[in-house]
């Protein structure tokens, strides 16, 4: 792990996505962070020694899914596959299966392995899991504003987190998709889904993997940053200090009214990020996932804030 000394900095962005605005003052105790997300081999040790099962090992109780059709009552996770040319992209059926049988440990479905991956960041990993192992090793998940401010890397405002190029001189920086998503990927960085973690150059503050690769849980709750107009600016002793996310049930999906399952803030994008599709390969980047679900690029990281 590495220790962040805290302090404030500005969150946030108003450059590329609407849900990352406003750029606002808060500030963040000290704490520690986990150098890597956490890998295959470190979550094998995890499983040996509890026995755990993940999220996407155990099949769906009908109960708790009542549209659910009988045949999807399976163990398995959503899986990433590339498609045969342009598609819509509305639509991310187009790119993603439910794949039975896809778990943290059998990646790219039941006939795979972790073989060679083992020092991967861990995948399918469903937010009940990321605290499952956090708790195990006395650590716990980042809250939105510690996992910017690492991120960050000591660089106030930059919209990446080694500068505002994205590939300074050509020289790729974070596993990300180049090219145009979802069907034809360059793998100007090498690889075509995840990397090794430690791959490309630290951050500012030794930290690796915090852009691309896979997105990460964070503790918080999704939900919109409001600000009053009206509200004058507030001087440097009233910064937010530690700022949490909203409540559970502001974090529900509005598109889908009648699903009431929470939402965590996952960061720092992943492999599928792509220019032409979603630029969320930067430390004020968001997304809302729910807490249900597991995919081929989500991961974690974790923090303490006591030293260990």
């Amino acid at each position: 792990m590495k220790f962040i000394q805290g302090g404030s900095f500005a969150m946030g962005s108003e450059a590329f996505y609407p849900e990352e605005a406003p750029v606002r003052q808060v500030k963040v105790d000290s704490f520690w962070i986990d150098e890597t997300p956490v890998t295959n081999r470190d979550f094998a040790r995890f499983v040996a020694a509890t026995g755990y099962r993940s999220f996407a090992e155990i099949a769906p109780d009908p109960a708790d899914y009542p549209d659910m059709p009988p045949e999807m009552a399976q163990a398995g996770s959503l899986l990433f596959q590339e498609t045969a040319g342009p598609v819509d992209l509305n639509d991310y059926s187009q790119w993603w299966t439910f794949c039975f049988g896809a778990n943290w440990e059998r990646p790219l479905g039941p006939d795979s392995s972790l073989a060679g991956l083992e020092d991967h960041p861990v995948v399918h990993i469903a937010y009940v899991d990321a605290e499952a192992y956090a708790k195990w090793a006395g650590k716990a998940l980042p809250t939105e504003a510690e996992w910017e401010f690492a991120a960050r890397g000591g660089l106030e405002k930059a919209e990446f987190a080694w500068g505002d190029e994205l590939a300074p001189d050509g020289r790729m920086m974070a596993n990300y998709w180049q090219g145009q998503f979802p069907y034809a990927n360059d793998l100007l960085d090498g690889w075509k889904r995840t990397s090794p973690v430690r791959s490309y150059a630290a951050n500012g503050y030794g930290l690796y993997d915090m852009i691309g690769n896979v997105w990460e849980w964070t503790k918080d709750w999704y939900g919109q940053h409001k600000v009053d107009p009206r509200r004058k600016p507030r001087g440097a002793c009233c910064v937010p200090a530690n700022p949490r996310g909203g409540r559970e049930t502001d974090s529900y999906d509005p598109s889908t009214p009648g699903v009431k399952i929470g939402r965590k803030v996952l960061k720092g994008g992943s492999h599928l990020c792509a220019p032409n599709y979603c630029q969320r390969y930067r430390p004020a980047a968001r997304h809302a996932q729910s807490v249900d679900s597991s995919t081929s690029h989500i991961g974690f990281r974790c923090v303490s804030r006591s030293r260990l």
